[in-house]
């Protein structure tokens, strides 16, 4: 049997970024940083090795003084329990393995070290996925894969499960853009390094009927009264801990000292069989 094709054709992947360096939009790669900096900042520990997985190291230079700033590839340059701190920067989306490389980013943990993972969640570039969508059935009957799958928030989090991390916790935000039409959008697109990478997309230019026809969808359907278009950007933070004996452990079913009722004041209705 012949193996899949992988989902993200890496060649073409290194390509963008290096095209995007030339002249950067990288506000959403700045964003991440600044969310690892705020929740370091909350984390009663400080850490003396930590490491950086990302396609984009000028970000992350003088982020975390006299880290190990790693690219992004198959296989992580990436000592096994070297670091008590792995940042994994907005890559994982393109992962055509990411249990693997949260597997390699736990293995490169010392004893009760931390991971932060951070990637665009499902709900990313949505409006642009459905314009473009309805606009390639119209206009040519078919349609073919633009946009890279990205997983919603409570799958991403079973990863780090699957990863054997533990104390797994997966939260999100969003961040919106404003743009003059989905062109611009799609422009910007481009200085991030994030346009259409994957092994089974078009090999030829999209026909102007279809980007035209998708800049009118994108508007009726989501421009505000200014006549600007929003671009949404979920951004998933998945945070796990190297296990060690030293964390908690949630207690066997049937241990606890206290009824919860007691707790809460309030009287126990049994369940009827």
């Amino acid at each position: 049997m012949s193996n899949p094709a992988p989902l993200t054709d890496r060649t073409a992947l290194l390509r963008h970024r290096a095209r995007a360096a030339r002249d950067p939009a990288l506000f959403l790669q700045e964003a991440a940083r600044e969310e690892v900096q705020d929740r370091l900042f909350v984390v009663n520990r400080t850490f003396t090795a930590p490491a950086v997985v990302t396609g984009f190291p000028q970000i992350w230079e003088s982020a975390l003084p006299g880290a190990k700033i790693v690219a992004d590839d198959e296989v992580l340059a990436l000592d096994e329990g070297a670091h008590d701190l792995v940042v994994h920067a907005m890559a994982l989306h393109w992962a055509n393995d990411p249990v693997g490389q949260l597997v390699q980013c736990r293995r490169a943990l010392s004893a009760d070290g931390l991971l932060l993972a951070l990637c665009f969640g499902g709900e990313t570039l949505h409006e642009l996925r459905a314009a473009l969508g309805q606009a390639e059935v119209e206009v040519t009957g078919g349609l073919s894969p633009r946009i890279a799958p990205m997983g919603e928030i409570r799958d991403l989090g079973a990863l780090l499960q699957r990863a054997g991390l533990a104390l797994p916790v997966a939260d999100s935000f969003t961040l919106t853009a404003s743009y003059d039409s989905a062109l611009h959008l799609m422009r910007d697109l481009r200085a991030m390094g994030e346009t259409n990478a994957l092994t089974g997309r078009l090999r030829h230019p999209t026909r102007r009927g279809v980007m035209l026809r998708a800049v009118e969808l994108y508007a009726d359907a989501f421009a505000g009264s200014d006549g600007r278009v929003p671009a949404s950007f979920e951004i998933v933070t998945l945070t796990g801990w190297a296990p060690d004996e030293s964390q908690q452990k949630p207690l066997r079913p049937g241990s606890a000292a206290q009824r919860l009722a007691d707790a809460l004041n309030t009287a126990e209705t049994p369940l009827k069989d």
